[in-house]
């Protein structure tokens, strides 16, 4: 492999000056007087060399290192991965790399995260936090752009955009629950603010349609799979059958959910409409099952474009600040 050539070989080899090939690469040649002899020789080297400046360099020059970064929870949550694909095309259109760090939803893991990219000297940052606050935030530094997406909380310094949960969440179950005398709940963490807000759709569903909360059919844990699978089997040992209705929080819940019924040999049970069933997150696969599944589908590509709208803001106005709830789309198949 070849040396990589740095800009004091350049100038050897063109005979001039490393400051005289430092004006020429950054565009300043004609300012200080460098004849286009000299130019051209300077560039003919540049070219038969195939040279480029340092990443490093041009970030100690510039102050800027043409990086974002970008904290999410889990890279493989469907949810979470569109997203991230959007702020990708979207980093690259613009001239950025995008840097992504998975958090698994500890907050240890998510301030080493941070910390990392802060050193990496990213220009700005958009965080899906696990944290109920910003304290940690309010003590970075100023220079760093940052934007929380997906889960909110009170921020008077940040900007926060999130999906509207709770209307989306209180009418699906609304609708599951128009011959139910019963609705068990399988959810994530009451701490993340996408977690309360479709607790609190799902408990005001309940009261809309005078229905009793039943706290025992109430099941809160993370949002991983076998929890899904874990509270529902929690669910029929405790009713000794299926629940009438069952609304779960995400994708990644009734993944567990689907595999506890299948495990069991309930499907055929559930697919004959004695429970009926709906989660928040929508993915093709639902149109493919037999068992009709309402869904809650947030709006990926809507949310990446409003968050990397604010970053961008906030990059030209450090005091740039934004608040914005997207709607989301219901897709019915039981009716």
């Amino acid at each position: 492999m070849s040396k990589k050539l740095k800009l004091a070989d350049i100038a050897e080899l063109a005979g001039v000056s490393k400051s005289t090939v430092s004006f020429v690469l950054n565009g300043h040649a004609e300012k200080h007087r460098i004849n286009k002899e000299t130019v051209a020789r300077v560039l003919r080297v540049v070219d038969e060399n195939n040279y480029s400046p340092s990443v490093y360099a041009r970030a100690l020059k510039s102050k800027k290192t043409q990086t974002f970064g970008l904290v999410i929870p889990d890279l493989t949550n469907m949810g979470f991965a569109a997203i991230a694909k959007s702020l990708e095309q979207l980093s690259l259109a613009s001239g950025y790399q995008l840097l992504i760090a998975s958090t698994d939803d500890d907050p240890s893991q998510e301030k080493k995260a941070v910390a990392n990219l802060i050193e990496r000297q990213v220009d700005g940052m958009m965080v899906a936090s696990c944290l109920d606050n910003d304290d940690y935030y309010q003590t970075l530094t100023k220079e760093t752009p940052i934007v929380f997406f997906d889960r909110g909380f009170e921020s008077e310094r940040f900007s926060v955009v999130t999906t509207n949960a709770y209307d989306s969440t209180k009418e699906i179950v609304f609708e599951l629950t128009g011959n139910a005398q019963e609705c068990a709940f399988i959810g994530g963490q009451l701490s993340l603010s996408p977690s309360r807000e479709r607790y609190q759709g799902f408990v005001d569903a309940l009261k809309e349609r005078e229905l009793l909360l039943q706290p025992e059919l109430v099941f809160n844990q993370d949002y991983q799979p076998q929890s899904g699978y874990d509270m529902m089997q929690q669910c029929v040992e405790q009713l000794g059958r299926l629940p009438e209705a069952l609304f779960t929080g995400s994708y990644s819940l009734l993944e567990g959910v689907l595999r506890y019924l299948n495990e069991h040999d309930l499907m055929a049970d559930a697919s004959q409409q004695s429970m009926r069933l709906a989660t928040f997150d929508n993915y093709s696969i639902l149109d493919c099952l037999p068992l009709k599944i309402d869904s809650i589908e947030q709006d990926c590509q809507q949310l990446a474009l409003k968050v990397f709208d604010c970053l961008q803001k906030t990059l030209s106005n450090k005091d740039y600040k934004s608040n914005t709830s997207i709607s989301a789309r219901i897709h019915y198949r039981r009716r």
